[in-house]
């Protein structure tokens, strides 16, 4: 997700000289997007004609949304989904493992051009895709899908996935713990602990195969033109497990985004996204049945909460809000997490 975040106070000046410093030619144009990401800082810049976009780890001033930063790992991810299953991840040119040349490790690559649905405010309020024609709106929806498909049915050496860490479920949902237990500090979320206790007790008895999975798969990440994906963004929550995780958070995603859309008494986009719609189109594209998807929603919905919880907790760290009285309101979509636990 985006919004208008603190990530850098960084001198664009100053960071056009180092980037040109470090290509050995010299780059142009250098700005920010003007709702840049959550988590990974983004530049934008040009070198020889060619349109770039940096993303830089973010500094510890910044808060960040996640413990660690991998930027070669989703450096190696892009390329993979890329090259090897047809997803149109953007083009990797350049990783920068060392914090010398920006004061932070980094990788390039290329920019493309096209739409992407807003988060701020979410396109459920207003926007294009709420004012599109259902079939249109029906159409990036099956493309959507498909990516998650091509990626999962794609076929990668285990050596090719290693640096992703421990396969499946258990792993996926032990990671998560231990992000859960880094966020918090000192201060615990009774909501999300149930969360995590619902799960353990609706354990699937199979989990389904495992593959490589996008990680934060939904619309959000994708660049569209006439509603086709020309740009499969954000790759930093990529892991290897249950086909169900990026089907899930896909469904998860537009089910939060209409939910707010509903507090706030605006009709949405209720017939968008459905799981029943998701699922079949999947099936369709790749043969496989989805399996055990309110185990595998609520799970999305806590790795949500999660996240929210961190986002909030930067906007307290900067003054922007005070901490509430009830931890659990530290999960901005808690109504709704209390709804599928019940």
């Amino acid at each position: 997700m985006t919004e208008h975040l603190r990530t850098s106070t960084r001198d664009l000046d100053d960071l056009c000289e180092r980037l040109s410093a470090w290509l050995g030619r010299e780059v142009s144009q250098v700005s920010r997007p003007s709702a840049n990401g959550m988590s990974s800082e983004t530049l934008f810049f040009t070198v020889d004609g060619t349109r770039c976009v940096a993303r830089l780890a973010p500094t510890e001033e910044a808060v960040p949304i996640f413990p660690t930063y991998d930027l070669g790992v989703q450096f190696e991810v892009m390329r993979l989904a890329r090259e090897r299953a047809g997803v149109l991840a953007p083009k990797a040119l350049w990783f920068e493992p060392s914090p010398e040349p920006l004061g932070t490790p980094f990788f390039v690559m290329e920019r493309e051009e096209g739409r992407v649905p807003s988060d701020v405010p979410p396109y459920t309020f207003e926007g294009w895709l709420l004012e599109a024609a259902p079939e249109d709106r029906r159409r990036l929806q099956d493309r959507t899908v498909a990516i998650a498909a091509r990626l999962h049915d794609a076929s990668f050496a285990p050596a090719e996935l290693d640096r992703l860490g421990k396969a499946g479920l258990r792993a996926h949902v032990d990671g998560q713990r231990a992000y859960y237990e880094w966020m918090r500090g000192d201060v615990r979320i009774p909501l999300l602990e149930r969360a995590f206790d619902w799960l353990e007790a609706h354990w699937p008895d199979d989990p389904g195969p495992d593959v490589l999975t996008w990680g934060d798969a939904r619309i959000g990440n994708v660049m569209y033109r006439d509603f086709t994906p020309v740009a499969v963004l954000d790759w930093e929550m990529a892991a290897v497990g249950p086909r169900e995780l990026d089907l899930a958070w896909m469904i998860f995603l537009h089910r939060f985004f209409q939910d707010l859309a509903e507090v706030f008494e605006l009709p949405g986009l209720p017939a968008f996204m459905r799981r029943d719609d998701v699922c079949r189109t999947y099936r369709e594209l790749s043969g496989h049945t989805p399996a055990n998807m309110d185990f595998y929603e609520t799970y999305a919905a806590l790795r949500h909460g999660i996240v929210m919880a961190r986002v909030w907790q930067r906007r307290i760290h900067f003054g922007e809000q005070p901490m509430p009285d009830d931890p659990d309101d530290l999960v901005l979509h808690k109504s709704l997490l209390e709804r599928m636990l019940s």
